[in-house]
C-alpha cells in the first residue's frame, strides 16, 4: 500500500480470493506505465490503471460499484447511505473486528494503515450479535440463579384436586419439602422457617411422599437475590444475618419465624436427621438451613 493521508507505505495481507482476483485482472489488462505518485514522487504501479491513465475514484463510485450491485442484485444504498469503495473498507474491517478469533484493536490499526488507534475506531463496529455473544458470556446474572429440585404429584394435577388447594408441588430443601406453590416468592427459601407449608422428610407423610410412584421429578431455576447469594457463597455468617434480618417477616402461612419459635410444636432444623438430598450431577441444588 503506498503513502496515503495518515501514515507511510505498508504491506497489507488479504484474502486469497482477493489476491486471485487482483492478479486475474492484471493479467487481463494490458501492461501500464509506472505513475509518479504525488505524495512521494516515486515511480510506483497503479492497481486501478486503464490505457496508461489512473481510474479516478469518481469512476469507481458513480459507475462500477453501481453496475457491480445492479450484477450482483443487491441495492446500491443501505441504512448507511451509498455504497462506496470507502465503506467496503469499513466493512471488512468490522468483519474482521467480529470475527470468531477477532484481531485487536492494534493488529487492526496496522491492517488498515492507520497511524492512531482513534482513526481505527471509527472504522471497527461492534455487531449486535458479538455484543450478545460477550453479554452472555460474562454471566452476571446467570450467578444469581440456582437449581432445585421439584417433586411433582401428577395424580392430583389429573384428578384437580391441585385446584382445591392440595399439594401438588414439592421443593426439595434437603431436610425437608416446600409445599408452597410460589416458592420463588418466598422471603425464606434459603432461610426456612418451617411453616405450615414445610413437610418434613423424617416425618410420616414425608415417608409416603417419597414412596408414590407417581411424582415425576424435575429441576427449577430460581434467582437468589443478593443476601440469598451472600449466604451461598459466603457461609454462616451471611446465612445467621439473613435469619436475623428474616425472623419478624411473615412466613406464607401467616406467622413469622419469631412467632414460630416461640410454638411448644417447634422443632429446630438440627434435629431433623433426613439425609440431605442433591440435584444430579452437574447442577447446583439449593440447599436450606
Amino acid at each position: 500500500m503506498p503513502t496515503h493521508k495518515t501514515g507511510a507505505s505498508y504491506t497489507k495481507p488479504v484474502d486469497r480470493l482477493v489476491g486471485d482476483a487482483i492478479a486475474a485482472w492484471e493479467a487481463k489488462r494490458p501492461a501500464q506505465p509506472l505513475h509518479v505518485d504525488a505524495k512521494t514522487a516515486e515511480s510506483v504501479a497503479l492497481l486501478f490503471c486503464f490505457r496508461g491513465r489512473p481510474v479516478p475514484p469518481r469512476y469507481l463510485n458513480t459507475t462500477l460499484i453501481p453496475a457491480l450491485c445492479n450484477k450482483a442484485g443487491v441495492p446500491r444504498e443501505d441504512a448507511r447511505g451509498r455504497i462506496t469503495s470507502h465503506r467496503a473498507r469499513t466493512t471488512i474491517a468490522t468483519q474482521l473486528y467480529n470475527a470468531k478469533e477477532p484481531m485487536t484493536l492494534f493488529e487492526l490499526q496496522a491492517w488498515l494503515g492507520h497511524r492512531s488507534p482513534l482513526s481505527t475506531q471509527y472504522y471497527a463496529k461492534i455487531l449486535p450479535t458479538t455484543l450478545t455473544r460477550a453479554y452472555a458470556d460474562a454471566g452476571y446474572f446467570a450467578r444469581n440463579v440456582r437449581t432445585i429440585e421439584v417433586l411433582i404429584d401428577r395424580e392430583s394435577v389429573q384428578r384437580g384436586a391441585a385446584a382445591s388447594g392440595v399439594p401438588w408441588q414439592y421443593f426439595d430443601l434437603g431436610h425437608g419439602h416446600c409445599t408452597y406453590s410460589f416458592f420463588e416468592q418466598c422471603p425464606h427459601r434459603m432461610a426456612c422457617a418451617r411453616c405450615d407449608f414445610y413437610l418434613p422428610k423424617d416425618s410420616t407423610k414425608g415417608q409416603l411422599l417419597e414412596a408414590r410412584n407417581n411424582l415425576q421429578r424435575m429441576l427449577a431455576q430460581i434467582p437468589l437475590t443478593e443476601d440469598e447469594q451472600a449466604a451461598v457463597e459466603d457461609g454462616t455468617n451471611a446465612v445467621e444475618r439473613l435469619l436475623d434480618r428474616l425472623r419478624d417477616t411473615p412466613t406464607p402461612a401467616g406467622p413469622t419465624p419469631r412467632e414460630l419459635t416461640a410454638s411448644a410444636n417447634f422443632i429446630p432444623l438440627t434435629q431433623l436427621t433426613a439425609p440431605l438430598s442433591t440435584a444430579p450431577s452437574g447442577q447446583n441444588s439449593v440447599q436450606k438451613s
